[in-house]
Protein backbone atom coordinates (compact mmCIF):
# COMPACT_ATOMS: atom_id res chain seq x y z
CA UNK A 1 0.00 0.00 0.00
CA UNK A 2 2.93 2.33 0.61
CA UNK A 3 3.77 2.38 -3.06
CA UNK A 4 0.46 4.00 -3.86
CA UNK A 5 1.82 7.20 -2.51
CA UNK A 6 3.37 5.94 -3.82
CA UNK A 7 -0.01 6.67 -3.32
CA UNK A 8 -0.21 5.88 -5.45
CA UNK A 9 1.93 7.34 -5.92
CA UNK A 10 2.72 4.90 -5.19
CA UNK A 11 3.56 4.80 -6.29
CA UNK A 12 3.47 5.45 -9.25
CA UNK A 13 6.13 7.11 -11.15
CA UNK A 14 8.49 6.86 -8.26
CA UNK A 15 7.36 3.89 -6.22
CA UNK A 16 10.40 1.73 -6.76
CA UNK A 17 12.80 4.56 -5.83
CA UNK A 18 11.18 6.30 -2.88
CA UNK A 19 9.36 3.39 -1.38
CA UNK A 20 12.06 0.75 -0.76
CA UNK A 21 9.97 -0.65 2.10
CA UNK A 22 7.22 -1.82 -0.25
CA UNK A 23 6.35 -5.52 -0.08
CA UNK A 24 7.74 -7.85 -2.74
CA UNK A 25 5.35 -10.38 -4.14
CA UNK A 26 7.88 -13.00 -5.39
CA UNK A 27 6.51 -13.47 -8.88
CA UNK A 28 9.54 -15.41 -10.00
CA UNK A 29 8.80 -18.15 -7.51
CA UNK A 30 5.36 -18.54 -9.02
CA UNK A 31 6.68 -18.83 -12.56
CA UNK A 32 4.87 -15.88 -14.03
CA UNK A 33 7.96 -14.29 -15.49
CA UNK A 34 8.52 -17.42 -17.52
CA UNK A 35 4.96 -17.24 -18.75
CA UNK A 36 5.50 -13.69 -19.94
CA UNK A 37 8.55 -14.73 -21.94
CA UNK A 38 6.81 -17.74 -23.40
CA UNK A 39 3.79 -15.88 -24.71
CA UNK A 40 3.49 -12.66 -26.70
CA UNK A 41 0.29 -11.12 -25.34
CA UNK A 42 0.32 -8.19 -27.74
CA UNK A 43 -0.35 -9.72 -31.13
CA UNK A 44 -4.02 -9.59 -32.01
CA UNK A 45 -5.15 -7.76 -28.88
CA UNK A 46 -3.97 -4.21 -29.39
CA UNK A 47 -2.02 -4.19 -26.13
CA UNK A 48 0.93 -1.85 -25.68
CA UNK A 49 4.24 -3.71 -26.24
CA UNK A 50 5.98 -4.58 -22.99
CA UNK A 51 8.98 -2.36 -23.69
CA UNK A 52 6.66 0.63 -24.21
CA UNK A 53 4.67 0.34 -20.98
CA UNK A 54 4.70 3.61 -19.05
CA UNK A 55 5.81 3.08 -15.43
CA UNK A 56 5.35 6.69 -14.39
CA UNK A 57 1.64 6.87 -13.65
CA UNK A 58 -1.32 4.52 -13.19
CA UNK A 59 -3.12 6.19 -16.07
CA UNK A 60 -2.58 8.98 -18.57
CA UNK A 61 -2.17 12.61 -17.49
CA UNK A 62 -0.78 14.47 -20.48
CA UNK A 63 -1.02 17.89 -18.83
CA UNK A 64 1.07 16.73 -15.88
CA UNK A 65 3.73 15.16 -18.08
CA UNK A 66 4.05 18.25 -20.26
CA UNK A 67 4.22 20.68 -17.33
CA UNK A 68 6.78 18.62 -15.44
CA UNK A 69 9.01 18.08 -18.44
CA UNK A 70 9.01 21.84 -19.06
CA UNK A 71 9.84 22.47 -15.41
CA UNK A 72 12.68 19.97 -15.37
CA UNK A 73 14.22 21.17 -18.63
CA UNK A 74 14.57 24.72 -17.39
CA UNK A 75 14.51 24.08 -13.63
CA UNK A 76 11.59 26.52 -13.64
CA UNK A 77 8.84 25.80 -11.13
CA UNK A 78 6.21 28.00 -12.77
CA UNK A 79 4.78 25.42 -15.25
CA UNK A 80 3.93 22.94 -12.49
CA UNK A 81 2.70 25.73 -10.21
CA UNK A 82 0.27 26.80 -12.96
CA UNK A 83 -0.86 23.21 -13.41
CA UNK A 84 -1.74 22.84 -9.73
CA UNK A 85 -3.45 26.23 -9.70
CA UNK A 86 -5.59 25.14 -12.64
CA UNK A 87 -6.33 21.81 -10.94
CA UNK A 88 -8.10 23.83 -8.28
CA UNK A 89 -10.53 21.92 -6.10
CA UNK A 90 -10.50 18.68 -8.10
CA UNK A 91 -9.10 17.12 -4.99
CA UNK A 92 -8.67 13.51 -6.15
CA UNK A 93 -6.70 14.73 -9.15
CA UNK A 94 -4.83 17.30 -7.09
CA UNK A 95 -3.74 14.66 -4.57
CA UNK A 96 -2.39 12.42 -7.31
CA UNK A 97 -0.59 15.27 -9.05
CA UNK A 98 1.02 16.45 -5.81
CA UNK A 99 2.35 12.96 -5.24
CA UNK A 100 3.63 12.67 -8.80
CA UNK A 101 5.40 16.04 -8.70
CA UNK A 102 6.98 15.23 -5.34
CA UNK A 103 8.02 11.81 -6.56
CA UNK A 104 9.57 13.23 -9.70
CA UNK A 105 11.58 15.69 -7.60
CA UNK A 106 12.73 12.85 -5.36
CA UNK A 107 13.84 10.83 -8.37
CA UNK A 108 15.64 13.84 -9.82
CA UNK A 109 17.52 14.48 -6.60
CA UNK A 110 18.39 10.80 -6.24
CA UNK A 111 19.83 10.78 -9.76
CA UNK A 112 21.90 13.88 -9.04
CA UNK A 113 23.30 12.34 -5.87
CA UNK A 114 24.05 9.07 -7.61
CA UNK A 115 25.98 10.95 -10.28
CA UNK A 116 28.00 12.70 -7.58
CA UNK A 117 28.83 9.40 -5.91
CA UNK A 118 29.82 7.85 -9.21
CA UNK A 119 32.15 10.78 -9.81
CA UNK A 120 33.93 10.19 -6.52
CA UNK A 121 31.38 11.03 -3.87
CA UNK A 122 31.20 14.77 -4.52
CA UNK A 123 27.80 16.19 -5.40
CA UNK A 124 28.19 19.04 -7.82
CA UNK A 125 25.33 21.20 -9.04
CA UNK A 126 24.83 23.70 -11.78
CA UNK A 127 25.11 21.27 -14.69
CA UNK A 128 22.87 21.46 -17.69
CA UNK A 129 20.04 19.03 -18.20
CA UNK A 130 17.70 17.20 -15.82
CA UNK A 131 16.12 13.93 -14.93
CA UNK A 132 13.12 14.02 -17.24
CA UNK A 133 9.66 12.74 -16.44
CA UNK A 134 9.80 11.09 -19.84
CA UNK A 135 10.74 7.43 -20.26
CA UNK A 136 14.23 8.40 -21.42
CA UNK A 137 15.81 10.58 -18.72
CA UNK A 138 18.52 13.05 -19.59
CA UNK A 139 22.10 11.89 -19.16
CA UNK A 140 23.09 14.68 -16.75
CA UNK A 141 20.68 15.04 -13.84
CA UNK A 142 19.79 18.22 -12.03
CA UNK A 143 19.17 18.49 -8.30
CA UNK A 144 15.43 19.33 -8.20
CA UNK A 145 16.24 22.93 -7.35
CA UNK A 146 12.97 23.96 -8.99
CA UNK A 147 11.06 22.60 -5.99
CA UNK A 148 13.24 24.39 -3.45
CA UNK A 149 12.99 27.64 -5.41
CA UNK A 150 9.22 27.27 -5.69
CA UNK A 151 8.95 26.98 -1.91
CA UNK A 152 11.41 29.85 -1.28
CA UNK A 153 10.13 32.28 -3.90
CA UNK A 154 6.41 31.62 -3.38
CA UNK A 155 6.04 30.70 0.31
CA UNK A 156 2.34 31.59 0.29
CA UNK A 157 1.58 29.19 -2.58
CA UNK A 158 -0.18 26.26 -0.95
CA UNK A 159 0.57 24.13 -4.00
CA UNK A 160 4.30 24.49 -3.51
CA UNK A 161 3.94 23.73 0.19
CA UNK A 162 1.89 20.62 -0.55
CA UNK A 163 4.43 19.27 -3.02
CA UNK A 164 7.35 20.05 -0.72
CA UNK A 165 5.70 18.32 2.24
CA UNK A 166 5.12 15.18 0.19
CA UNK A 167 8.68 15.38 -1.16
CA UNK A 168 10.04 15.41 2.39
CA UNK A 169 7.98 12.33 3.22
CA UNK A 170 9.48 10.48 0.27
CA UNK A 171 12.95 11.60 1.33
CA UNK A 172 12.39 10.21 4.82
CA UNK A 173 10.95 6.92 3.59
CA UNK A 174 13.81 6.42 1.15
CA UNK A 175 16.21 6.10 4.10
CA UNK A 176 14.20 4.65 7.00
CA UNK A 177 17.34 3.75 8.96
CA UNK A 178 18.83 7.24 8.72
CA UNK A 179 19.40 9.22 11.89
CA UNK A 180 17.49 12.06 10.22
CA UNK A 181 14.43 9.93 9.39
CA UNK A 182 12.23 11.27 12.19
CA UNK A 183 13.52 14.82 11.87
CA UNK A 184 12.58 14.89 8.17
CA UNK A 185 9.13 13.46 8.89
CA UNK A 186 8.54 16.11 11.54
CA UNK A 187 9.61 18.82 9.10
CA UNK A 188 7.24 17.32 6.52
CA UNK A 189 4.44 17.57 9.06
CA UNK A 190 5.28 21.23 9.73
CA UNK A 191 5.20 22.03 6.02
CA UNK A 192 1.95 20.11 5.54
CA UNK A 193 0.38 22.07 8.37
CA UNK A 194 1.61 25.30 6.75
CA UNK A 195 -0.07 24.20 3.51
CA UNK A 196 -3.28 23.48 5.39
CA UNK A 197 -3.31 26.97 6.89
CA UNK A 198 -2.78 28.49 3.43
CA UNK A 199 -5.77 26.62 1.96
CA UNK A 200 -8.08 25.50 4.77
CA UNK A 201 -10.61 23.84 2.44
CA UNK A 202 -8.04 21.62 0.71
CA UNK A 203 -7.71 18.08 2.15
CA UNK A 204 -4.43 17.36 0.33
CA UNK A 205 -1.95 18.34 3.09
CA UNK A 206 -3.99 16.44 5.66
CA UNK A 207 -3.80 13.36 3.45
CA UNK A 208 -0.02 13.74 3.40
CA UNK A 209 -0.11 13.88 7.18
CA UNK A 210 -2.04 10.58 7.24
CA UNK A 211 1.07 8.94 5.82
CA UNK A 212 3.33 10.81 8.22
CA UNK A 213 1.12 9.69 11.11
CA UNK A 214 1.80 6.06 10.41
CA UNK A 215 5.57 6.50 10.45
CA UNK A 216 5.56 8.75 13.51
CA UNK A 217 3.34 6.25 15.32
CA UNK A 218 0.47 8.58 16.12
CA UNK A 219 -1.75 7.45 18.96
CA UNK A 220 -5.09 6.14 17.77
CA UNK A 221 -6.91 9.14 19.25
CA UNK A 222 -4.61 11.57 17.40
CA UNK A 223 -4.95 9.69 14.13
CA UNK A 224 -8.73 9.60 14.50
CA UNK A 225 -8.80 13.36 15.05
CA UNK A 226 -6.76 13.88 11.89
CA UNK A 227 -9.05 11.52 10.00
CA UNK A 228 -12.08 13.47 11.20
CA UNK A 229 -10.56 16.59 9.62
CA UNK A 230 -10.04 14.79 6.31
CA UNK A 231 -13.56 13.38 6.37
CA UNK A 232 -15.02 16.81 7.05
CA UNK A 233 -13.22 18.27 4.03
CA UNK A 234 -13.56 15.35 1.59
CA UNK A 235 -15.73 12.52 2.93
CA UNK A 236 -15.66 10.44 -0.26
CA UNK A 237 -12.03 10.98 -1.30
CA UNK A 238 -10.73 7.56 -2.39
CA UNK A 239 -7.10 8.62 -2.18
CA UNK A 240 -7.59 9.74 1.42
CA UNK A 241 -9.05 6.36 2.33
CA UNK A 242 -6.15 4.59 0.64
CA UNK A 243 -3.75 6.77 2.63
CA UNK A 244 -5.53 6.01 5.91
CA UNK A 245 -5.98 2.27 5.40
CA UNK A 246 -2.33 1.24 6.13
CA UNK A 247 -2.49 2.80 9.61
CA UNK A 248 -5.15 0.26 10.57
CA UNK A 249 -3.29 -2.70 9.06
CA UNK A 250 -1.37 -5.41 10.89
CA UNK A 251 1.90 -3.96 9.56
CA UNK A 252 1.30 -0.67 11.34
CA UNK A 253 -0.77 0.26 14.37
CA UNK A 254 -3.70 -2.06 13.78
CA UNK A 255 -4.67 -5.54 12.62
CA UNK A 256 -6.37 -7.32 9.78
CA UNK A 257 -9.64 -7.03 11.66
CA UNK A 258 -9.26 -3.25 12.11
CA UNK A 259 -8.28 -2.73 8.48
CA UNK A 260 -11.21 -4.83 7.27
CA UNK A 261 -13.59 -2.94 9.54
CA UNK A 262 -12.33 0.42 8.28
CA UNK A 263 -12.63 -0.65 4.64
CA UNK A 264 -16.04 -2.25 5.01
CA UNK A 265 -17.47 0.71 6.89
CA UNK A 266 -16.29 3.10 4.17
CA UNK A 267 -17.71 0.84 1.45
CA UNK A 268 -21.04 0.45 3.23
CA UNK A 269 -21.47 4.20 3.62
CA UNK A 270 -20.24 5.06 0.12
CA UNK A 271 -22.63 7.08 -2.02
CA UNK A 272 -23.14 6.26 -5.69
CA UNK A 273 -20.47 7.63 -7.99
CA UNK A 274 -17.47 6.98 -5.73
CA UNK A 275 -14.77 4.31 -5.64
CA UNK A 276 -15.06 3.54 -1.93
CA UNK A 277 -16.76 0.20 -2.56
CA UNK A 278 -13.36 -1.00 -3.84
CA UNK A 279 -11.58 -0.34 -0.54
CA UNK A 280 -12.05 -3.90 0.85
CA UNK A 281 -10.05 -5.24 -2.10
CA UNK A 282 -7.07 -3.11 -1.04
CA UNK A 283 -7.48 -4.29 2.54
CA UNK A 284 -7.50 -7.90 1.33
CA UNK A 285 -4.36 -7.34 -0.73
CA UNK A 286 -2.54 -5.82 2.23
CA UNK A 287 -3.19 -8.88 4.38
CA UNK A 288 -2.60 -11.78 2.01
CA UNK A 289 -0.38 -14.52 3.42
CA UNK A 290 3.19 -14.42 2.16
CA UNK A 291 2.89 -18.14 1.43
CA UNK A 292 -0.52 -19.25 0.22
CA UNK A 293 -1.28 -22.71 1.55
CA UNK A 294 -5.04 -22.45 1.02
CA UNK A 295 -6.29 -23.89 -2.24
CA UNK A 296 -8.82 -21.60 -3.82
CA UNK A 297 -7.99 -18.56 -1.67
CA UNK A 298 -8.68 -16.22 -4.56
CA UNK A 299 -12.02 -17.92 -5.20
CA UNK A 300 -13.11 -17.62 -1.59
CA UNK A 301 -16.28 -15.78 -0.68
CA UNK A 302 -14.33 -12.95 0.97
CA UNK A 303 -12.13 -12.29 -2.05
CA UNK A 304 -14.99 -12.83 -4.50
CA UNK A 305 -17.15 -10.28 -2.72
CA UNK A 306 -14.31 -7.73 -2.69
CA UNK A 307 -13.66 -8.26 -6.41
CA UNK A 308 -17.30 -7.79 -7.31
CA UNK A 309 -17.57 -4.65 -5.18
CA UNK A 310 -14.49 -3.19 -6.89
CA UNK A 311 -15.91 -4.01 -10.32
CA UNK A 312 -19.12 -2.26 -9.32
CA UNK A 313 -17.16 0.76 -8.11
CA UNK A 314 -15.21 1.30 -11.34
CA UNK A 315 -18.48 1.14 -13.28
CA UNK A 316 -19.95 3.91 -11.11
CA UNK A 317 -17.35 6.58 -11.88
CA UNK A 318 -16.28 8.35 -15.04
CA UNK A 319 -13.59 6.68 -17.11
CA UNK A 320 -11.25 9.60 -16.44
CA UNK A 321 -11.55 9.46 -12.64
CA UNK A 322 -7.91 9.89 -11.51
CA UNK A 323 -7.98 6.97 -9.04
CA UNK A 324 -9.98 4.55 -11.20
CA UNK A 325 -6.82 3.08 -12.82
CA UNK A 326 -5.50 2.11 -9.37
CA UNK A 327 -8.57 -0.05 -8.80
CA UNK A 328 -8.41 -1.56 -12.29
CA UNK A 329 -4.76 -2.57 -11.89
CA UNK A 330 -5.47 -4.33 -8.60
CA UNK A 331 -8.49 -5.99 -10.17
CA UNK A 332 -6.29 -7.42 -12.94
CA UNK A 333 -4.03 -8.98 -10.31
CA UNK A 334 -6.88 -10.57 -8.35
CA UNK A 335 -8.89 -11.65 -11.39
CA UNK A 336 -5.93 -13.49 -12.90
CA UNK A 337 -5.26 -15.27 -9.62
CA UNK A 338 -8.93 -16.15 -9.34
CA UNK A 339 -8.81 -17.48 -12.93
CA UNK A 340 -11.58 -15.09 -13.97
CA UNK A 341 -9.93 -14.43 -17.28
CA UNK A 342 -12.75 -12.80 -19.21
CA UNK A 343 -13.12 -10.14 -16.54
CA UNK A 344 -9.33 -9.74 -16.38
CA UNK A 345 -9.26 -9.08 -20.11
CA UNK A 346 -11.95 -6.42 -19.73
CA UNK A 347 -9.94 -4.69 -17.01
CA UNK A 348 -6.77 -4.91 -19.09
CA UNK A 349 -8.50 -3.33 -22.06
CA UNK A 350 -9.47 -0.38 -19.85
CA UNK A 351 -6.09 0.22 -18.22
CA UNK A 352 -3.38 -1.13 -20.53
CA UNK A 353 -0.41 1.13 -21.24
CA UNK A 354 0.35 2.64 -17.83
CA UNK A 355 1.62 0.47 -14.98
CA UNK A 356 2.57 2.87 -12.17
CA UNK A 357 0.19 1.38 -9.62
CA UNK A 358 -0.17 -1.27 -6.97
CA UNK A 359 0.48 -4.15 -7.32
CA UNK A 360 3.09 -3.67 -10.05
CA UNK A 361 5.08 -1.05 -8.13
CA UNK A 362 5.52 -3.62 -5.37
CA UNK A 363 8.00 -5.29 -7.72
CA UNK A 364 11.48 -4.28 -8.78
CA UNK A 365 10.31 -4.08 -12.39
CA UNK A 366 6.67 -2.90 -12.60
CA UNK A 367 6.45 -3.32 -16.37
CA UNK A 368 7.69 -6.92 -16.24
CA UNK A 369 5.30 -7.76 -13.40
CA UNK A 370 2.34 -6.32 -15.29
CA UNK A 371 3.35 -8.02 -18.54
CA UNK A 372 3.56 -11.35 -16.72
CA UNK A 373 0.00 -11.10 -15.46
CA UNK A 374 -1.22 -9.82 -18.82
CA UNK A 375 0.33 -12.89 -20.42
CA UNK A 376 -1.41 -15.16 -17.94
CA UNK A 377 -4.73 -13.43 -18.60
CA UNK A 378 -4.35 -13.96 -22.34
CA UNK A 379 -3.30 -17.57 -21.90
CA UNK A 380 -6.23 -18.25 -19.59
CA UNK A 381 -8.67 -16.46 -21.90
CA UNK A 382 -7.62 -18.51 -24.88
CA UNK A 383 -7.49 -21.76 -22.92
CA UNK A 384 -11.12 -21.29 -21.89
CA UNK A 385 -12.29 -20.69 -25.43
CA UNK A 386 -11.62 -17.01 -25.95
CA UNK A 387 -10.42 -15.91 -29.37
CA UNK A 388 -8.07 -13.10 -30.29
CA UNK A 389 -10.68 -11.66 -32.58
CA UNK A 390 -13.39 -11.66 -29.89
CA UNK A 391 -11.66 -10.58 -26.69
CA UNK A 392 -13.73 -8.36 -24.38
Amino acid sequence: MEALFLLIAFVAVFGAVVYPAVRRRKLRQEGVQGAARALDPVAGYGFVPSDELDVRLPGPDRELVEALEETQRGQDWEPVARLLALTGDEYELRWQRVQSLAGAAAMELAGWRAQGQAAGGEETGGTAGSVSFSKQPAAVPQDARWLRQWRLQRPQDHGGAQVYAQFLVFQALAEPQSADHRIILEEARNVAQDAARLAPADPTPHITELLIARHLNYREADFSALWDTVRRLAPDHMGAHLAALPYWSAKSMGSKQKADAFARAAAAQAPEGTLLAALPLFAAYDHLPEVNMVRGLYRSEEIGTAIEAAEYAVDQVDDDHPVRPHVLHLLVWFLVRAERYEEAMEALAAVDGHVGAIPWVDEGDPAAAYAAYRALAVAGWEATGGARTSHP
